[in-house]
């Protein structure tokens, strides 16, 4: 980690977010889901020493990405999506 002191701030409003993951794909996955929360994310990556991948986000926290929908719209099933085997 690095020294908290030495640490440049993002501008007002707006946030870095490191992942580190084993995999690239592991890693633009949850970038994919911060992304759906927060607009304006400028992404970095680069490889670890150790291997696998850091990825670097620049998000704008003021503005949302995407219109929320409470847990129950996005609990419901699409309309395409027929029953499941096991249900009646």
């Amino acid at each position: 980690m690095y020294p908290a002191d030495t640490v440049v701030l993002p501008s007002a409003g707006h946030a870095e977010i490191r992942i580190v993951a084993a995999t690239p794909e592991a890693a633009r996955a949850v970038a994919e889901v911060i992304r759906r929360s927060f607009a304006g994310a400028e992404q970095r990556s680069y490889p670890v020493p150790e291997g696998g991948t850091r990825l670097h986000l620049t998000v704008d926290t003021g503005s949302a990405a995407e219109p929320t929908r409470s847990w129950l719209a996005s609990s419901r099933p699409s309309s395409r999506a027929g029953a499941h085997v096991d249900e009646v």
